[in-house]
């Protein structure tokens, strides 16, 4: 289970600054958009992200009840 945790911080390192790799991509290919709108316009993301982060750190079984539903 911790490793869900992990990626899920990982994937939030992706979007935030300074390192934000993916935000620099969508930056590279919208050269005519400035990088501070990309990051306003991926906060709404950021803040999902965070959420499910403290959803499953206070709720943990919540990452097993589907797969255990589909299982039967």
């Amino acid at each position: 289970m911790v490793r869900h945790h992990s990626l899920i911080v990982v994937e939030l390192g992706l979007i935030t600054p300074p390192v934000g790799m993916n935000v620099f991509v969508i930056s590279a290919l919208a050269k005519d958009v400035p990088m501070a709108d990309t990051f306003r316009g991926v906060m709404p993301f950021f803040a999902a992200e965070i959420l499910r982060v403290l959803l499953i750190l206070a709720f943990p079984a919540m990452t097993l009840w589907l797969p255990a539903l589909i299982r039967g």
